[in-house]
Protein backbone atom coordinates (compact mmCIF):
# COMPACT_ATOMS: atom_id res chain seq x y z
CA UNK A 1 0.00 0.00 0.00
CA UNK A 2 1.28 3.45 -0.89
CA UNK A 3 1.03 6.13 1.80
CA UNK A 4 0.93 9.67 0.35
CA UNK A 5 0.90 12.89 2.38
CA UNK A 6 0.14 16.42 1.15
CA UNK A 7 0.42 19.80 2.83
CA UNK A 8 -2.61 21.58 1.37
CA UNK A 9 -3.03 24.54 3.72
CA UNK A 10 -2.12 26.16 7.02
CA UNK A 11 -5.31 24.94 8.72
CA UNK A 12 -8.16 22.49 8.05
CA UNK A 13 -11.44 23.00 9.90
CA UNK A 14 -11.92 19.40 11.02
CA UNK A 15 -15.17 19.96 12.89
CA UNK A 16 -16.84 21.52 9.88
CA UNK A 17 -15.45 18.81 7.57
CA UNK A 18 -16.77 16.03 9.79
CA UNK A 19 -20.22 17.59 9.88
CA UNK A 20 -20.46 17.75 6.08
CA UNK A 21 -18.65 14.53 5.12
CA UNK A 22 -20.93 11.49 4.91
CA UNK A 23 -18.59 8.79 6.29
CA UNK A 24 -18.18 8.21 10.00
CA UNK A 25 -14.56 8.55 11.21
CA UNK A 26 -12.67 5.89 13.13
CA UNK A 27 -11.10 8.70 15.16
CA UNK A 28 -11.96 12.34 15.73
CA UNK A 29 -10.49 14.98 18.01
CA UNK A 30 -9.42 18.62 17.72
CA UNK A 31 -6.31 17.76 15.69
CA UNK A 32 -7.14 14.54 13.80
CA UNK A 33 -9.77 12.93 11.58
CA UNK A 34 -9.09 9.33 10.58
CA UNK A 35 -11.33 7.46 8.09
CA UNK A 36 -11.52 3.98 6.67
CA UNK A 37 -13.25 4.28 3.31
CA UNK A 38 -13.31 0.58 2.51
CA UNK A 39 -11.02 -2.42 2.86
CA UNK A 40 -7.38 -1.26 2.68
CA UNK A 41 -8.32 2.33 1.89
CA UNK A 42 -7.74 5.04 4.51
CA UNK A 43 -7.47 8.81 4.75
CA UNK A 44 -6.16 10.96 7.58
CA UNK A 45 -6.76 14.69 8.03
CA UNK A 46 -4.58 16.71 10.39
CA UNK A 47 -5.62 20.14 11.62
CA UNK A 48 -2.32 21.72 10.53
CA UNK A 49 -3.28 21.42 6.87
CA UNK A 50 -2.10 17.89 6.02
CA UNK A 51 -4.03 15.13 4.24
CA UNK A 52 -2.62 11.59 4.15
CA UNK A 53 -3.92 8.79 1.90
CA UNK A 54 -3.49 5.05 2.11
CA UNK A 55 -4.52 2.94 -0.88
CA UNK A 56 -6.19 5.75 -2.88
CA UNK A 57 -5.76 6.04 -6.66
CA UNK A 58 -4.99 9.37 -8.36
CA UNK A 59 -8.59 10.20 -9.28
CA UNK A 60 -9.83 9.49 -5.76
CA UNK A 61 -7.06 11.62 -4.24
CA UNK A 62 -7.75 14.51 -6.59
CA UNK A 63 -11.49 14.53 -5.83
CA UNK A 64 -10.94 14.23 -2.08
CA UNK A 65 -8.33 17.01 -1.97
CA UNK A 66 -10.61 19.30 -3.94
CA UNK A 67 -13.34 18.71 -1.36
CA UNK A 68 -10.97 19.17 1.61
CA UNK A 69 -9.78 22.54 0.31
CA UNK A 70 -13.26 23.97 0.78
CA UNK A 71 -12.67 23.55 4.54
CA UNK A 72 -9.09 24.84 4.47
CA UNK A 73 -7.62 28.22 5.36
CA UNK A 74 -4.53 29.80 3.78
CA UNK A 75 -3.94 27.28 0.99
CA UNK A 76 -0.32 26.30 0.36
CA UNK A 77 0.57 26.94 -3.29
CA UNK A 78 4.04 25.35 -3.24
CA UNK A 79 3.99 21.56 -3.55
CA UNK A 80 4.87 19.64 -0.38
CA UNK A 81 4.24 15.91 -0.56
CA UNK A 82 5.80 12.66 0.58
CA UNK A 83 5.38 9.01 -0.48
CA UNK A 84 6.04 5.92 1.60
CA UNK A 85 5.44 2.23 0.92
CA UNK A 86 3.67 0.08 3.49
CA UNK A 87 4.24 -3.64 2.97
CA UNK A 88 3.16 -6.74 4.89
CA UNK A 89 4.96 -9.97 5.66
CA UNK A 90 3.49 -12.31 8.27
CA UNK A 91 6.97 -13.71 9.00
CA UNK A 92 8.47 -10.29 9.76
CA UNK A 93 8.11 -8.28 12.96
CA UNK A 94 9.28 -4.95 11.53
CA UNK A 95 11.59 -3.85 8.70
CA UNK A 96 12.32 -0.18 7.99
CA UNK A 97 14.04 1.04 4.86
CA UNK A 98 14.63 4.50 3.40
CA UNK A 99 11.10 4.93 2.04
CA UNK A 100 9.25 1.80 3.13
CA UNK A 101 8.13 -0.16 6.15
CA UNK A 102 7.23 -3.84 6.42
CA UNK A 103 4.94 -5.07 9.20
CA UNK A 104 3.19 -8.43 9.83
CA UNK A 105 -0.31 -7.11 9.02
CA UNK A 106 -2.21 -3.89 8.45
CA UNK A 107 -4.45 -2.92 11.31
CA UNK A 108 -6.32 0.34 11.86
CA UNK A 109 -3.90 1.31 14.62
CA UNK A 110 -0.71 0.39 12.76
CA UNK A 111 -1.64 2.23 9.56
CA UNK A 112 -2.74 5.26 11.59
CA UNK A 113 0.71 5.43 13.23
CA UNK A 114 2.43 5.15 9.84
CA UNK A 115 0.19 7.81 8.26
CA UNK A 116 0.61 10.16 11.23
CA UNK A 117 4.40 10.05 10.99
CA UNK A 118 4.39 10.58 7.22
CA UNK A 119 1.99 13.50 7.72
CA UNK A 120 4.28 15.06 10.33
CA UNK A 121 7.23 14.57 7.99
CA UNK A 122 5.64 16.45 5.09
CA UNK A 123 4.57 19.23 7.45
CA UNK A 124 8.15 19.51 8.70
CA UNK A 125 9.17 19.96 5.05
CA UNK A 126 6.76 22.89 4.89
CA UNK A 127 7.99 24.47 8.12
CA UNK A 128 11.61 23.92 7.08
CA UNK A 129 10.83 25.89 3.92
CA UNK A 130 9.21 28.75 5.89
CA UNK A 131 12.02 28.79 8.44
CA UNK A 132 14.69 28.92 5.74
CA UNK A 133 12.89 31.89 4.16
CA UNK A 134 12.90 33.99 7.34
CA UNK A 135 16.42 32.81 8.19
CA UNK A 136 17.64 34.10 4.81
CA UNK A 137 15.69 37.35 5.27
CA UNK A 138 17.33 37.79 8.66
CA UNK A 139 20.74 37.26 7.04
CA UNK A 140 19.96 40.08 4.59
CA UNK A 141 19.55 42.42 7.56
CA UNK A 142 22.86 41.31 9.06
CA UNK A 143 24.60 41.59 5.68
CA UNK A 144 23.37 45.19 5.44
CA UNK A 145 24.79 45.93 8.88
CA UNK A 146 28.13 44.44 7.87
CA UNK A 147 28.32 46.28 4.54
CA UNK A 148 26.88 49.69 5.44
CA UNK A 149 27.03 49.86 9.23
CA UNK A 150 23.39 50.99 9.28
CA UNK A 151 19.93 49.51 9.76
CA UNK A 152 17.62 51.19 7.27
CA UNK A 153 14.40 49.24 7.83
CA UNK A 154 11.37 50.85 9.42
CA UNK A 155 9.82 49.91 12.74
CA UNK A 156 6.71 48.64 10.93
CA UNK A 157 8.75 46.33 8.67
CA UNK A 158 10.63 44.93 11.65
CA UNK A 159 7.45 44.34 13.65
CA UNK A 160 5.88 42.51 10.68
CA UNK A 161 8.98 40.33 10.42
CA UNK A 162 8.86 39.59 14.16
CA UNK A 163 5.18 38.65 13.86
CA UNK A 164 5.88 36.29 10.99
CA UNK A 165 8.68 34.58 12.91
CA UNK A 166 6.55 34.13 16.03
CA UNK A 167 3.62 32.77 14.01
CA UNK A 168 5.81 30.10 12.43
CA UNK A 169 7.29 29.09 15.77
CA UNK A 170 3.89 29.00 17.47
CA UNK A 171 2.43 26.90 14.64
CA UNK A 172 5.18 24.32 15.01
CA UNK A 173 4.77 24.13 18.78
CA UNK A 174 0.96 24.02 18.63
CA UNK A 175 0.55 21.60 15.74
CA UNK A 176 3.42 19.15 15.46
CA UNK A 177 3.48 16.75 18.38
CA UNK A 178 6.83 15.30 17.33
CA UNK A 179 7.60 13.86 20.74
CA UNK A 180 4.05 13.01 21.77
CA UNK A 181 2.98 9.59 20.53
CA UNK A 182 -0.77 8.75 20.44
CA UNK A 183 -2.09 7.04 23.57
CA UNK A 184 -2.55 3.74 21.73
CA UNK A 185 1.24 3.53 21.25
CA UNK A 186 1.88 3.37 24.99
CA UNK A 187 -0.45 0.38 25.28
CA UNK A 188 1.11 -1.73 22.53
CA UNK A 189 4.80 -2.61 22.24
CA UNK A 190 4.58 -3.35 18.50
CA UNK A 191 2.97 0.04 17.75
CA UNK A 192 5.61 1.73 19.89
CA UNK A 193 8.36 0.11 17.82
CA UNK A 194 6.68 1.29 14.60
CA UNK A 195 6.31 4.83 15.92
CA UNK A 196 9.87 5.14 17.25
CA UNK A 197 11.32 3.45 14.16
CA UNK A 198 9.55 5.83 11.79
CA UNK A 199 10.59 8.88 13.81
CA UNK A 200 14.22 7.77 13.53
CA UNK A 201 13.89 6.77 9.88
CA UNK A 202 12.33 10.11 8.90
CA UNK A 203 14.72 12.13 11.12
CA UNK A 204 11.75 13.93 12.67
CA UNK A 205 13.57 14.87 15.86
CA UNK A 206 16.71 16.11 14.10
CA UNK A 207 14.73 18.12 11.55
CA UNK A 208 12.61 19.65 14.31
CA UNK A 209 15.77 20.62 16.20
CA UNK A 210 17.25 22.18 13.06
CA UNK A 211 14.13 24.33 12.62
CA UNK A 212 14.23 25.29 16.29
CA UNK A 213 17.94 26.19 16.04
CA UNK A 214 17.39 28.45 13.02
CA UNK A 215 14.44 30.16 14.69
CA UNK A 216 16.52 30.83 17.80
CA UNK A 217 19.21 32.49 15.66
CA UNK A 218 16.54 34.60 13.97
CA UNK A 219 15.11 35.58 17.36
CA UNK A 220 18.56 36.62 18.60
CA UNK A 221 19.01 38.72 15.47
CA UNK A 222 15.60 40.27 15.97
CA UNK A 223 16.54 41.31 19.49
CA UNK A 224 19.63 43.02 18.08
CA UNK A 225 17.60 44.72 15.33
CA UNK A 226 15.03 45.88 17.90
CA UNK A 227 17.77 47.35 20.09
CA UNK A 228 19.26 49.16 17.08
CA UNK A 229 15.85 50.51 16.13
CA UNK A 230 15.22 51.72 19.67
CA UNK A 231 18.62 53.41 19.74
CA UNK A 232 17.86 55.04 16.40
CA UNK A 233 14.52 56.30 17.66
CA UNK A 234 16.15 57.50 20.89
CA UNK A 235 18.86 59.35 18.95
CA UNK A 236 16.25 60.92 16.69
CA UNK A 237 14.29 62.08 19.75
CA UNK A 238 17.44 63.54 21.28
CA UNK A 239 18.09 65.52 18.10
CA UNK A 240 14.53 66.79 18.10
CA UNK A 241 14.99 68.01 21.68
CA UNK A 242 18.32 69.65 20.81
CA UNK A 243 16.81 71.40 17.77
CA UNK A 244 13.87 72.66 19.85
CA UNK A 245 16.27 74.00 22.47
CA UNK A 246 18.35 75.72 19.79
CA UNK A 247 15.21 77.27 18.29
CA UNK A 248 14.20 78.52 21.72
CA UNK A 249 17.67 79.95 22.38
CA UNK A 250 17.73 81.56 18.95
CA UNK A 251 14.30 83.07 19.60
CA UNK A 252 15.50 84.52 22.90
CA UNK A 253 18.62 85.99 21.25
CA UNK A 254 16.57 87.55 18.47
CA UNK A 255 14.20 89.16 20.96
CA UNK A 256 17.11 90.56 22.97
CA UNK A 257 18.73 91.88 19.83
CA UNK A 258 15.65 93.89 18.88
CA UNK A 259 14.94 95.24 22.38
Amino acid sequence: MKIEAYQVSEVINLKKFRNEYTNEPLLFNNSELFYKQEENKYCYLLSYGVVVFGGFNDLEKSAFLKFVKTFAEDLVTTKFEENFDLQTDAQTALILRYNSITIPEITEDSIRIVMLNIGQSVSLDYYEFLTLEIFQDSQKFTDELEQTGTFSHSKKDLLKFIGRTLNIKNSIIDNLYIFDAPDVVWENEHLERIDKGLKRNLDLKMRYQDIDYKLKIVQENLKLFTDLLQNRESTRLEWVVIILILIEVFDILVKKFFE
